[in-house]
């Protein structure tokens, strides 16, 4: 019987080749709706290590319901893309930790204890779990 701690790295490696690839539907579907820029750029939400939007202040009901709509199709793909060997968690948690590595300067992301920052000139502060 093979051991399962052995297949895990490679289940992260693969998880994480294709996080970034997966998540290009939803997020160019989202950067095309003016309301998420809007949104993005008034640093209402932003990127956390989970894979999924957040708020960084108390939103709208329009806000809300963007974020909630973009979430759901995120975890679709996180789904539909989880390699083999990964959970549809790990898959989320690899492409949050890109998506908080592609941030702007200006734009907002949650920080490995939970606190909401604002990207500067900076690498961001992400979870030292990310690869």
């Amino acid at each position: 019987m093979t051991n399962r701690k052995q297949w895990m790295p490679m289940g992260w490696a693969m998880a994480a080749l294709l996080a970034t690839t997966i998540i290009t539907v939803p997020s160019a579907m989202a950067q095309r709706d003016p309301a998420y820029e809007a949104a993005r750029a008034a640093g209402q939400i932003g990127e956390q290590s989970d894979g999924y939007l957040g708020f960084a202040s108390t939103p709208t009901a329009e806000v809300r319901a963007l974020v909630q709509d973009l979430n759901i199709k995120r975890k679709a793909a996180y789904t539909k893309g989880a390699p083999q060997g990964s959970t549809v968690e790990q898959f989320a948690f690899v492409t949050g930790c890109n998506l908080i590595a592609k941030t702007r300067p200006g734009e907002k992301y949650r920080d490995p204890d939970g606190n909401w920052r604002t990207r500067d000139a900076s690498p961001p502060v992400r979870d030292p779990r990310c690869p």
